[in-house]
């Protein structure tokens, strides 16, 4: 299946198919099916964020002890990962630079 050029926002949690629709980060390009699988990356991001609401409130549990937060950073990765994989030269080297794929990041 041919690849289009999609305009990702990590912090938004878009796919965007028009570069001027919004703002993003990330320019990848990727076949219908990546970016379903990219779209639930972001839903299942979204959906361990829900569960660590609460706890921002609660100073009891340490971040990197709490199962909510390592649920959140597992998916978050997954998504750089695959950005990373589909993206264009820039992204690839945008996403190097910030060093979210390295281990203990």
């Amino acid at each position: 299946m041919e690849k289009k050029r999609y305009y990702i926002s990590v912090q938004a949690d878009t796919i965007l198919a028009n570069q001027g629709e919004a703002a993003y980060e990330f320019e990848i390009d990727a076949t219908p099916e990546q970016i379903e699988k990219l779209q639930e990356l972001f839903e299942d991001k979204s959906d361990s964020a829900d569960g660590t609401y609460l706890k921002v409130h609660a100073l009891a549990v340490p971040y990197h002890h709490d199962v909510e937060n390592d649920a959140y950073d597992y998916y978050l990765r997954e998504i750089y990962s695959m950005l990373h994989d589909l993206g264009t030269p820039e992204t690839r080297r945008h996403i190097e630079e910030m060093g979210v794929l390295s281990p203990g990041s």
